[in-house]
């Protein structure tokens, strides 16, 4: 199953298969390391805890509170007794990340504090040479996301390449060409590795400019471990009850990235917005931008063996699965996309007033993303919901259309959005 990098990548790429998605066919993960596909192999570099340089081989927007936040927070198990909604768990790690972006904004001012790079003898020109392979990688899969952050800052563009870079390898893992040879153990690897590298013990030169970037940014590791428990979901779960275990694995393989990339693209001094309405925003566009993988590959994914369906709603809707793996078209299935689709544009609409929050010259891509992978919905319905045997996709015209589109709308200040509703 396809996987969506939140605020980041235009469509039609295999996300990782969001902000967009990629083609998991020119990159390989194997014995725990990573090499690109189609580059030459290079040195890349490891900054241990001793600071030393070794080389290693290559391988809200202001909204009613609880509008959105939170859809039930409470459900009752069949034994009567009450548990935590996805919902829930997820606000849970909201509520945390916005706190540290807070902390940080109280004791930097307007906006989010960058650190400055610790220089040390040697290291210098290798850290950059990782920044820029996370350039590359950025550059090749996420082409329309990639311009979209020359506009940032040296220093946030820099980070958001090394972000979308990690997450781009954790979906490898199980979306990619060795996915089938990927066990439980492995994941438990990549999270260690994930763990030392917070911690200044980066293992290769990718993982390096992640090492950095969370020494700059307020990112919490919190989201980055939620992911790989996304990548374990998918080794052991390929039928979802209801929407709320939906929900959640949408936020582990998509929502995270929201939550990751906020600290970096930054909120504008100038917006009204509560922070924690930011970060639901962020969010809503992980969770939409999932969904929207998931109905535009239906087809797919039960070619091989999984429906990422609520199976209770398929049922209300007189649908089984068998009826998925026939693959026909019919009025009851034409009902249950209509409800769908209706459901996802309801996340895009929440996450669109959030991004006209963040800083200035982060808007622009990630509302150029946002726009692009909403019209994936309008062409499911132009295939007259046969998102069997046919790929919903947008063709290059209407993305050029987009992007000036999406460009305008940035210019909105912070909060008019809200106004504008209101009027």
């Amino acid at each position: 199953m396809s996987v969506a990098l939140v605020w980041m990548v235009p469509p039609n790429t295999k996300v990782l298969n969001c902000f967009g998605l990629l083609d998991s066919s020119s990159f390989v993960l194997g014995d725990g390391r990573a090499k690109m596909g189609r580059k030459q192999k290079r040195d890349s570099c490891c900054l241990s805890s001793s600071s030393e340089v070794k080389y290693l081989s290559t391988f809200g927007l202001q909204s009613d509170e609880t509008k959105f936040r939170i859809l039930s927070s409470m459900v009752a198990n069949p034994a009567g007794e009450i548990v935590v909604s996805s919902e829930q768990k997820v606000y849970d790690v909201v509520l945390k990340q916005a706190a540290l972006v807070e902390k940080q904004l109280r004791t930097s001012g307007d906006d989010v504090d960058v650190k400055p790079d610790i220089i040390l003898p040697g290291n210098l020109s290798l850290l950059s040479e990782a920044y820029d392979r996370c350039r590359e990688v950025c550059a090749e899969y996420a082409k329309t996301f990639y311009l979209g952050t020359l506009l940032m800052t040296p220093e946030r563009r820099r980070a958001i390449w090394a972000i979308y870079v990690w997450c781009r390898r954790t979906d490898e893992l199980v979306d990619g060409p060795n996915a089938s040879h990927i066990t439980p153990q492995a994941l438990d690897r990549w999270e260690s590795r994930l763990e030392d590298l917070f911690q200044g013990r980066p293992f290769d030169m990718l993982d390096a400019a992640l090492s950095d970037t969370v020494t700059q940014f307020p990112v919490d590791i919190q989201p980055f471990k939620d992911m790989i428990e996304g990548m374990r979901m998918d080794l052991r779960k390929s039928i979802y009850k209801n929407f709320d275990e939906l929900y959640l694995y949408c936020y582990y393989v998509a929502g995270t990235v929201g939550l990751m990339s906020v600290p970096v693209m930054g909120i504008a001094p100038d917006s009204q917005a509560t922070t924690e309405s930011v970060y639901n925003a962020a969010l809503a566009l992980g969770i939409a931008n999932q969904l929207t993988n998931i109905l535009r590959d239906v087809g797919e994914d039960a070619r091989r063996g999984r429906i990422y369906l609520p199976q209770d709603e398929l049922a209300q809707a007189g649908l089984s699965d068998a009826d998925i793996y026939a693959g026909k078209v019919t009025d009851k299935w034409r009902s249950f996309m209509q409800s769908q689709i209706k459901r996802a544009r309801m996340f895009f609409d929440e996450a669109e007033k959030g991004v006209m929050e963040l800083s200035e010259a982060s808007r622009w891509p990630v509302l150029a993303s946002l726009l692009l992978y909403r019209q994936i919905l309008d062409e499911i319905e132009a295939n007259d919901y046969n998102n069997f045997t046919k790929r919903a996709y947008v063709s290059k015209a209407k993305k050029l259309i987009a992007l000036p589109m999406a460009y305008t709308k940035s210019l909105i200040l912070p909060s008019r959005t809200l106004e504008i509703n209101r009027a």
